[in-house]
């Protein structure tokens, strides 16, 4: 009898100690709320394929534009550079900056540009082909300007200082 009475308290001892953890655990699960982090702009886009297609749009018409040919730097450095790692390296980049997982690991957007001697006028050229371009891809305008917001944060790095206003 001794040893029923003994298995009872301690039975009842765990049972009471099981409900407090499970107790102090919901509380402190209910303290801590869900985080509703919004989803970056990379997934917003529709991950990597989707801002492949983009880059890939803005690339070949960037290539075939004759704004960008009246400048003899950047059409040489079209014809040297290969299109296809220019596609996946603005890609990777393009995503990376984007909230995506991808890692760009080339030259720096001023190291890249700094011989080409960019203008205002080919910069506004550049934004005019993004924005055609997720246009016909039907990018919606609040993504379209979030683009276009990152774009224009590199333009001190693209265009040179004797040709901005």
């Amino acid at each position: 009898m001794k040893k029923e009475r003994t298995y009872r308290i301690v039975g009842r001892t765990l049972a009471v100690a099981l409900l407090v953890m499970l107790w102090a655990t919901a509380a402190q699960c209910a303290d801590k709320k869900p985080s509703a982090k919004a989803p970056s702009l990379y997934d917003r886009l529709g991950g990597i394929n989707n801002i492949a297609v983009i880059i890939d749009d803005v690339i070949e018409r960037s290539y075939a534009d004759p704004v960008f040919h009246a400048n003899p730097r950047i059409s040489e450095a079209h014809k040297r550079f290969p299109k296809p790692v220019y596609k996946f390296n603005a890609t990777a980049l393009a995503c990376q900056v984007m909230g995506g997982p991808q890692k760009y690991t080339g030259r720096t957007i001023k190291e890249a540009h700094k011989h080409l001697n960019v203008t205002e006028q080919e910069w506004k050229e550049l934004i005019k082909i993004f924005r055609d371009s997720m246009t016909s891809f039907k990018v919606p305008q609040k993504e379209q300007g979030e683009v276009i917001a990152i774009i224009e944060s590199t333009k001190g790095d693209v265009v040179t200082a004797s040709n901005k206003k």
